[in-house]
């Protein structure tokens, strides 16, 4: 549907809250539609496809609020959607902080950020993607097995309007193709896998390139071994990096620390990682896989420096933890249909350091290289993180043999002083790390 028709229809939806008795109340219309190919074995297994159209609508009464969706776009059923949602809100709780975002902080001027390309893929070339990478996998000498390859397409179109005047919509679209194989027999089987999830098909890797990285990961693996438990520098691939800026913005979102339930709560302007770490959020990086032109409560959104210097400089916030916490929103509001907004990151990265991945590693005669995470064995509130862990042990500067079934345990807030990133940054996820290496952490193995 064209972006004009979707805040159209929100409008409706607000209009008619509006009629029925709400203060105020803003719609959110989320449509997509995807489709997908997969293979095993060189076989097409299964083909999918998917359309979802979806309408939320948030009223308030005073100081109390309801959300309520439908998928049904007809003007009688938005009516009583919005008379139900009004009686709602008149039966629900107060709550001082809800509320509309400030219309001073409105985006008023929406930047192209080339998130749309139209391009259309068959089933056919979907299908041909898939079979391309997995071949490649299995056409490697001592790939015994396949998993799977899968490619898909999709588009998304979000759009938001608000009692108070603001009205705006965008489109994306997505495109990824990934392959996933097994290499050994018996009980020495070890699997691997890569992938790759664009906005535009020419940003796409190579399906043979994706297969043949996926049994090369898959092959590395083999005859790993158990290592004694000890203390020791452990490295996270950038694959597996991001997962520790995750925690750190979960750490900082202004919901987390309005409740006091975070371990940064008491962090802010002071040093928090060491000083050659900066991390940022952008949500206006062109082709980024999330970016938006505008927040999920219409709130102008902008390149953001978390963490300067080692120095966390904010928390990330919505409209109504910043109300809490006595600020204003930084424009990180996100939401769905069913729910209220809540703050959430964008495009987050660290920046690279000054050391190469080489160099990194080269400096230390005994640690752990992971590739490879288990489990989400992290206490927000103390900052306590335990998980496990598959990669390669390092000695003398030098990866050798591969290593699994391995615990890595740590305080995040000591994991954050004792980070060093290398300089090998690269966008290929939501959220982006280069190879980063913690001193001193604990190994709990053999």
């Amino acid at each position: 549907m064209h972006a004009d028709k979707l805040t159209e229809i929100a409008a409706l939806a607000v209009e008619s809250a509006r009629k029925h008795g709400a203060d105020a109340a803003d719609a959110v219309i989320v449509e997509g539609s995807s489709l997908s190919a997969g293979c095993r074995m060189g076989k097409m297994e299964d083909i999918e496809s998917s359309e979802v159209r979806d309408l939320g609508l948030r009223v308030f009464v005073g100081k109390a609020q309801a959300n309520v969706s439908t998928t049904d776009f007809s003007i009688d059923p938005l009516g009583e959607l919005a008379e139900r949602a009004v009686a709602m809100a008149k039966a629900s709780p107060e709550d001082p902080y809800c509320g509309l975002a400030d219309p001073a902080l409105h985006a008023t001027q929406l930047p192209e950020l080339d998130l749309f390309d139209d391009t259309s893929v068959p089933t056919e070339d979907l299908q041909h993607l898939a079979l391309q990478a997995e071949n490649a996998a299995l056409e490697t000498s001592g790939i015994s097995n396949s998993l799977g390859a899968g490619a898909t397409t999709g588009m998304a179109g979000i759009a938001l309007v608000t009692s108070d005047g603001f009205s705006g919509a965008y489109r994306s679209s997505g495109f990824s193709l990934s392959c996933a194989v097994v290499a050994g027999e018996g009980t020495g089987m070890e699997r691997d896998y890569d992938y790759s999830r664009v906005l535009h098909f020419s940003d796409l890797e190579d399906a043979v390139a994706i297969g043949a990285s996926a049994a090369e990961r898959t092959l590395k693996r083999l005859n790993p071994r158990k290592v004694p438990s000890q203390t020791a520098t452990v490295v996270f691939d950038p694959r597996v990096s991001g997962g520790l800026l995750s925690h750190f913005s979960s750490a900082i979102s202004g919901a987390a620390i309005a409740r006091g339930t975070s371990f940064l709560k008491d962090h802010l302007n002071r040093e928090v990682f060491g000083k050659p770490v900066s991390i940022v959020d952008d949500p206006h990086r062109p082709r980024g896989l999330r970016s938006k032109p505008f927040d999920g409560e219409g709130v102008a959104n902008a390149h953001r420096v978390l963490v300067e210097d080692g120095v966390l400089q904010t928390w990330l916030m919505d409209s109504r933890s910043a109300r809490q916490l006595g600020l204003a929103s930084t424009g990180h509001a996100s939401r769905g249909t069913t729910a209220p907004p809540s703050p959430s990151a964008t495009n987050l990265f660290m920046e690279p350091g000054d050391v190469t991945r080489e160099e990194l590693i080269g400096g230390i005669a005994n640690g752990f290289y992971v590739t490879d995470m288990i489990g989400m064995g992290v206490n927000a509130v103390t900052g306590d993180y335990s998980r496990g862990a598959a990669g390669f042990w390092i000695e003398n500067g030098a990866l050798t043999y591969a290593v699994s079934e391995v615990t890595i345990a740590g305080n995040l807030i000591d994991m954050f002083a004792r980070i060093t990133p290398a300089n090998d940054l690269e966008f290929r996820y939501g959220t982006n790390a280069p190879t980063l290496a913690v001193e001193g952490m604990t190994i709990a193995g053999a």
